[in-house]
């Protein structure tokens, strides 16, 4: 069901968001530009990643890659080196792709239609109203998490999170409640307020703008709002990883083009219950690397997901320079610029510490 809103409800919440918005907002490096490709990025690296993390990143991102153009001139490789660490790592594919099409279809200018920026890759109805509403100022709705939690709250909607009639009242509320000026200081306060004040847990809402509006604290029911969607049961993983460095490099193998972590380098790994009792040896043996203990060095933990990874590492030797495919050498200094996923970085930290 469509939650009413009068038309001077709206100009109020409008009015009110956004001067609180106005004294108390955080000072970001990408809220002092109007660049959509800065804004962008920067609306890219926060997806599944804290602020406070992606300050560093964004500034290194547009040092090296200042526009769309040199985004697009880039190998991907390079993209997903200066993107390591951030995790989720179809994020940076994404952007490298749609800077290719920004430009082969607008010349290299990031597009003012909401449809040609919503055709581009990777980018939602999302992404796609924080930029155009942040950079043009164009008045085009969004909806986070932060805005999700923000208006179940504020609306006490009932439907639980990730379902299609919560994702419909979000996004109705969204659209009738953007205005049509100061659009993108509204979604800003919107997202800044989720971050802040009206958190998961613990909200402040004795500091928050809206209180005296909010229908969830109206009713006692800030702290159950919103309703939770299932959460997956996790999957336990064991691992065997093949770590091998001969001349000062590092033997690694190169992730396929599709699916999970794409393209990413990561040390020579196979599940142990999809092995058998062979386990590593067929993959020490395709690449001429024997086996040099028959027990772990080390023994790392790693969660992606739902999955819960245990990964044991062996260590090899081979002297052998000419592998195969997939098998690439790597320079030990240059693994900082390397795309290496995330469970091969704490393996090679445990290996130095």
């Amino acid at each position: 069901m469509s939650t009413t809103l009068a038309s001077a409800e709206i100009r109020a919440f409008q009015r009110e968001l956004i001067a609180w918005f106005a004294r108390v907002k955080r000072d970001l490096p990408w809220r002092r530009t109007r660049d959509p490709y800065a804004i962008w990025i920067s609306e890219a690296m926060l997806q599944q990643t804290r602020v406070e993390t992606v300050i560093d990143y964004w500034r290194r991102f547009l040092a090296r890659f200042p526009n769309a153009a040199a985004l697009a001139d880039a190998r991907e490789e390079d993209v997903l080196g200066s993107w390591s660490g951030l995790g989720y790592y179809r994020r940076a594919r994404n952007l490298h792709a749609a800077a290719l099409a920004i430009r082969e279809r607008h010349g290299g200018v990031f597009p003012r239609d909401p449809e040609l920026v919503r055709e581009l890759p990777g980018i939602g109805r999302y992404t796609a109203g924080a930029v155009l509403s942040i950079a043009f100022d164009a008045p085009e709705p969004l909806v986070d998490g932060n805005v999700a939690r923000v208006f179940a709250r504020l609306f006490e909607l009932e439907a639980p999170l990730g379902s299609k009639e919560l994702e419909r009242e979000l996004w109705s509320l969204a659209e009738r409640l953007v205005p049509a000026r100061g659009a993108g200081d509204w979604n800003q306060a919107l997202m800044e307020l989720g971050a802040t004040l009206c958190a998961p847990k613990k909200p402040r809402c004795d500091a928050c703008p809206l209180a005296r509006r909010c229908r969830a604290l109206a009713a006692g029911s800030v702290e159950t709002l919103p309703r939770p969607k299932a959460r997956r049961a996790s999957v336990e993983v064991e691992l065997e990883v093949l770590c091998v460095e001969r001349d000062g490099a590092w033997l690694f193998v190169r992730r396929p083009s599709d699916g999970r972590m794409a393209g990413m380098l990561e040390l020579p790994t196979i599940e142990v219950a999809a092995a058998g009792r062979e386990r590593l040896h067929p993959i020490a043996h395709a690449a001429g690397v024997e086996l040099r203990a028959s027990e772990p060095l080390v023994q790392v933990r790693h969660t992606i997901t739902h999955h819960r990874i245990r990964a044991q590492a062996f260590v090899g030797r081979t002297a052998r320079r000419a592998l195969p495919e997939p098998y690439e050498w790597h320079a030990s200094s240059r693994l900082g610029e390397l795309p290496l996923t995330g469970l091969t970085k704490k393996v090679l930290r445990a290996l130095r510490s």
